[in-house]
Order: C-alpha cells, then structure tokens, then sequence
C-alpha cells in the first residue's frame, strides 16, 4: 500500500471520527435541552410560588413573576395566622392512617381478583367503576354513616373516608404488579408446603414492594391534598388537615396570597419527606424474600 493510499485512509477515519463525535455532540445537546424543559416545566410552579410568598400584595395583582424586593413577613404572617404545625401534623396523621388501610384492603384483594379470579370482570369494573362518580355523590351518604360510628370531627373517621375512596385506584395500581410475578414462584413455594396466606407474605409482599410502595405515595398524596371531606367532615382546628387551614387565608374581600403561598410551601415539605421514605422501596430488590 503506497503513502498516498494510507494518508487517504487516515483521512477518512478521522473525517469519520470528526462525523460521529458531532453527532454525539448533537445528541447530548439534545438530550440536555429536552431535560432542561422537563425541569422547567415541573420546576415553575413551584418557583412561582416561591416568588408569590415573597411578594406584597400590590405585586401580587401586578402580576410580576420576581418582586422587587423580597417581603419575608409573609412567613411569620402564615405561621400566625393559623397553627400551621398542627395543621400538617393532622395531615401527615390522616394521610399516612388512610394509606394504611388503603393497601391493608387494596393488596389482597388485587391479589384474589388476578391470580384467582374473585367476583371476575363485573367486580373489577364495579371497583373502578366506584372511583367515576364525583365524591360530592358520595358525601351525604358518607356524613351520616360516620356519623352513626361517632367518626365525625375526628382523625381516624377521616381516615376512614380517604381510605376507603382510595381503594378503586389502589387497586387498578397493584394489578399490573401482581400480574408482572411470575406463578411459578407461588407454585413452588406451595409445593413446598406454603399455604395461600404464607404465599402472600413471604413470596408476593416482597415482590411487590416497589408497586406498593407507588401506591403507597400516590395514596398519601391524595389524602394529604383532600379538601371536601375534610371540610365537612371536621370542624375544630385541632382535627382539620392542612388543605382546610389553608382555605381560610381567603376571606370576603381580600385572599392572601403571600400567605397562602408560603403556607403551602411549608407544606409541600411532610409530604416530600415521606415520598422520600418510600422511595428507597421503589429500587428495591424485587428478588428479595423469595423462596428457593
């Protein structure tokens, strides 16, 4: 092979080389700007709010995204205006009891519909069917059948009615985790001896943690953020949750709107920090716990 033909050929590996690292110098710009939008688009709101708690309440209705200088007393203001501790306090309370009683029906009922086929399709579509209708459907009847059990204006009657809503979407969540376990694991261990419960305990559960652990947080978000019940259902400040607590920087004339900003930033953080619980379990080694 001559010179000419090897300096040709070098230039067109380089040439080649020049071509694939601007491609990959395209894709990763690519990619970047595609994770900057993401960002963006989950990320201001929450920024927005930011701004608004800092704001007075002339910049609020000027419509200015950043105040000119930050106002901090809408802070202090917030924590005075109600008890805001106790508020989130009841939520985390109502929130985190509902989710226990939520998964207590949702996980061995998604279990008995799928591998056993209990009340077959008409009693899937009736579960979800449930979760259709508007709550405010189900209000009255709820109101006077806590009422009967004394449930009114108390943490675990609240509990009882967030938890009790949430199993239809429990358990439409927890289907498709069931039926990702392969059956051959539950022969096996039946085999062996394991009876029905001892399968769905020692074999299912641990299978299943990571979709229960979604399901977990996805139920604490929507008893956390509930208003009607809990505005019905409870009256004295030391049983309301943090969604009725802040409804009532609204007044007649005037919503304050700093305040409820910076109340509801304080409150995004309970439930950031149980989301942040649970989510070790979303990576969890679904392996784990199953019988040889």
């Amino acid at each position: 092979m001559t010179n000419t033909q090897v300096t040709g050929l070098r230039r067109v590996a380089a040439g080649s080389a020049l071509r694939e690292q601007r491609r990959w110098q395209v894709g990763s710009l690519v990619r970047w700007a595609g994770i900057t939008l993401v960002l963006l688009f989950f990320l201001t709101p929450i920024l927005y709010l930011v701004a608004t708690s800092l704001k007075r309440a002339d910049e609020v209705f000027a419509g200015r995204f950043w105040p000119a200088s930050p106002f901090w007393q809408n802070w202090p203001d917030a924590f005075n205006t109600i008890d805001l501790t106790l508020l989130m306090r009841n939520s985390v309370l109502v929130s985190g009891l509902s989710a226990l009683l939520t998964l207590s029906i949702a996980v061995p009922a998604s279990y008995a519909m799928v591998r056993y086929g209990t009340g077959g399709k008409p009693l899937y579509s009736i579960v979800l069917g449930s979760y259709i209708a508007p709550p405010v459907v189900a209000l009255l009847p709820m109101f006077y059948l806590l009422k009967r059990i004394d449930g009114i204006d108390t943490h675990w009657g609240l509990a009882l009615i967030h938890g009790l809503a949430s199993v239809p979407i429990a358990i439409w969540l927890l289907d498709s985790f069931v039926r990702s376990i392969p059956a051959d694991m539950e022969e096996a261990a039946q085999i062996d001896g394991a009876g029905q419960i001892e399968t769905l305990v020692r074999i299912v559960l641990p299978l299943m943690s990571p979709g229960i652990a979604a399901t977990a947080i996805i139920c604490l978000i929507l008893s956390y953020n509930e208003l009607l019940f809990a505005l019905v259902m409870t009256y004295q400040p030391a049983t309301q949750t943090l969604p009725v607590g802040i409804a009532l920087f609204q007044g007649d004339r005037l919503v304050n709107y700093g305040q409820m900003a910076a109340a509801s930033l304080a409150g995004v953080l309970p439930i950031y920090v149980l989301a942040l619980v649970f989510q070790r379990f979303l990576l969890g080694d679904r392996t784990q716990g199953a019988l040889k």
